[in-house]
């Protein structure tokens, strides 16, 4: 007998877009795979009125399922965060934690300014991201040729193993320019990588997937399509990871990994250090 998740509410709670504490709190939650958690995002607190009104949601949610709710709160004005904190919930003050400790040993005041994790849209890193996201939409599914000298890597696979989501990820966390290539039937019976590809051969990063996989993927986009077969996706996959390993291309497996994985172990692999800050 299957014993139903037990639900908790989780509010999200930020005088900015509170993307921070949700992935914070993605990331802590996950670790309690009983419990189905229920996020409620509430951002743009930048005021007492906002705060209490917020507080009073906190409380009628915790009257209705007889607990109180998890909050996790990137509230940087301490006297809001009281607001909340003095509701009835588990408070979780992701920078009052942090914050702290870090000014005592830099031996100084942090600026205490609202939504400065994703301010500075004039600054060269959010431009670089922009560029970047530009640069991967227009060379996605090598639908675009020129330019590819300035890709700092080149994704190549079948059809369907994850590489667009993985190009677009890389570009909008870390300012890769990542284009990406399908690599087809026409490849494999040529027995070798499209000539495209040849004078940016350092750049190339492969991925795969299980051919179980792939067709479930396939189908859900073209059913019962040879296309969409698994004896088709078998034989792609065979054909690409062979000439992936003839020409001694790095390569990954994205069948259990998530998107942030996929990226980091393709950062890792061609050694480029980004950061997102």
């Amino acid at each position: 007998m299957t014993t139903e998740p037990v639900e908790r509410t989780v509010f999200i709670v930020s005088d900015s877009t509170g993307i921070t504490a949700e992935t914070f709190s993605h990331a802590v939650l996950s670790q309690f795979e009983q419990v189905k958690f229920m996020p409620v995002r509430i951002p743009f607190i930048d005021g007492p009125e906002k705060a209490g009104e917020a507080a009073i949601r906190i409380n009628h949610c915790a009257e209705k399922e007889g607990e109180p709710p998890l909050v996790f709160s990137t509230l940087v004005d301490s006297n809001i965060a009281q607001v909340i904190q003095e509701a009835n919930c588990t408070f979780l003050d992701l920078f009052g934690t942090f914050v702290k400790p870090i000014e005592e040993a830099l031996g100084m005041k942090s600026s205490h300014s609202i939504g400065r994790t994703h301010t500075g849209g004039l600054t060269k890193q959010y431009n670089n991201r922009i560029e970047a996201i530009n640069f991967s939409l227009a060379h996605d599914d090598g639908q675009f040729i020129h330019g590819l000298e300035q890709a700092d890597v080149i994704l190549v696979g079948v059809s369907r193993c994850g590489k667009t989501p993985t190009s677009l990820y890389l570009a909008m966390q870390y300012a890769v320019k990542a284009a990406n290539f399908p690599l087809i039937p026409e490849d494999f019976e040529r027995g070798s990588l499209p000539a495209t590809l040849l004078p940016y051969r350092h750049k190339l990063f492969g991925l795969s997937i299980q051919p179980e996989r792939l067709a479930e993927v396939r189908n859900q986009r073209r059913p019962n399509s040879k296309y969409a077969s698994l004896a088709q996706c078998r034989y792609e996959v065979a054909e690409a990871e062979r000439l992936m390993r003839m020409e001694n291309i790095p390569c990954l497996s994205t069948t259990t990994r998530s998107i942030e994985e996929i990226s980091t172990k393709v950062l890792e692999e061609i050694g480029l250090n980004r950061r997102t800050y």
